[in-house]
């Protein structure tokens, strides 16, 4: 069983940056990031791969944010720089245990974690 711990939520000011971790206790193929706001569907935000070394982001974060891996801790990171109020959700670590693509599918990705509250204040 695979299980995702998120941590470094918190409030931040527009135009500032945040950092959100993502510790896997298993074995993950793909790791990323979705975000869900009260009345919305969950939505992707960014995905990493561990080999070949590919990244995916939704158009709205391009730029701004960035995924990256340390794969001997199999922990993912999303540094997110020039926050907007736009970007305050909670944020789910997402994983998924087979060999499937790296893309942005919400049925593909296996395991969640609990989710970290991202606060943008204008």
């Amino acid at each position: 069983q695979v299980q995702l711990v998120e941590s470094g939520g918190g409030l931040v000011q527009a135009g500032g940056s945040l950092r959100l971790s993502c510790a896997a206790s298993g074995r993950t193929y793909i790791m990323g990031w979705f975000r869900q706001v009260p009345g919305k569907e969950r939505e992707f935000v960014a995905a990493i791969s561990w080999s070949p070394d590919n990244t995916l982001y939704t158009d709205a974060v391009k730029g701004r944010f960035s995924i990256s891996r340390n794969s001997a801790k199999n922990t993912v990171y999303l540094q997110m720089n020039s926050l907007k109020p736009e970007d305050t959700a909670v944020y789910y670590c997402a994983a998924k245990s087979r060999g499937l693509p790296l893309n942005k599918v919400l049925a593909q990705y296996d395991y969640w974690g609990r989710g970290t509250q991202v606060t943008v204040s204008s």
